[in-house]
């Protein structure tokens, strides 16, 4: 199985090397370049209408693409992410031949780079998929990455004899990966909180979750979704009753849903 997440908006830029590793060459570095000589062309007051940011932020990230430079140092990209995905990822807490197996299974998403491995090295930078950063091959990140994106994935598949991606990315992101072109069948976990009888997502606990799920698929090395059902962290259980995957059959079908739950303390 592949897994593919989603980046993180808040990052940490301390520097840390994993141990044994050496940080790797993203696969579109050609592309995050193009993308952010585009970026750079804008204001800050511009970067702040296209992100929905604040001035401050405005002006870090065009700080940021200002100094974007072809062939810079940078830090791998599963220790720079510092959002709630990657709470639950620990990727700075993997052991070697977790961190191993996820180089080889794991793939970020990225506005910017298009796919990351864990330790690809980035430079740092602000670019949310849905951005409608107007480029040479369209009006947004969409129509600029196509259909690139779900062909990698395909070759890392027939690399790894991978039939399965498990996306454990938000929407946003995942609508980057071209489902008519990706030859694996989609297994989507989704986190519910069920409270008073009424069972929702919620977005923070949802992001930890899927970033727990992707660590927990590297851990263990899983190559079977039916395996998928074993994840319990932070209490959630698998939800049989509202899941699609109901046998661990491997046809190419349309996105499955692979439901977990947890209950939660009624309010006071």
């Amino acid at each position: 199985m592949l897994t593919v997440i989603s980046p993180a908006k808040r990052l940490n830029e301390t520097a840390h090397h994993a141990e044994g590793f050496t940080p790797t060459v993203p696969e579109f570095t050609a592309d995050a370049l193009r993308l952010a000589q585009t970026a750079r062309e804008l204001s800050a007051h511009d970067l702040c209408a296209l992100m929905d940011i604040s001035p401050a932020l405005g002006q870090l990230n065009f700080e940021r693409f200002k100094a974007y430079r072809a062939g810079a140092s940078g830090q791998p990209a599963a220790f720079t992410f510092d959002g709630d995905t990657y709470v639950g990822l620990e990727a700075r807490q993997m052991d070697a031949d977790t961190l191993y197996w996820a180089q080889g299974h794991l793939r970020i998403l990225s506005g910017l780079y298009g796919l990351l491995r864990p330790l690809d090295a980035i430079q740092p930078y602000r670019l949310e998929m849905g951005s409608k950063l107007v480029n040479k091959k369209g009006p947004d990140l969409y129509s600029y990455w196509g259909s690139k994106i779900a062909r990698s994935l395909n070759a890392l598949a027939a690399e790894q004899e991978a039939k399965i991606l498990v996306n454990c990315a938000s929407a946003e992101y995942f609508r980057a990966v071209d489902l008519k072109t990706l030859k694996l069948r989609v297994v989507t976990p989704v986190f519910l909180e069920e409270r008073d009888g009424d069972a929702k997502v919620v977005s923070f606990w949802s992001k930890k979750a899927r970033g727990a799920m992707a660590r927990f698929i590297c851990q263990h090395h899983l190559t079977d979704p039916a395996d998928l059902r074993g994840f319990d962290m932070y209490g959630y259980q698998f939800n049989a009753a509202q899941s699609d995957l109901a046998q661990s059959h491997l046809a190419q079908s349309a996105p499955e849903r692979l439901v977990f739950s947890r209950q939660v303390a009624a309010a006071a």
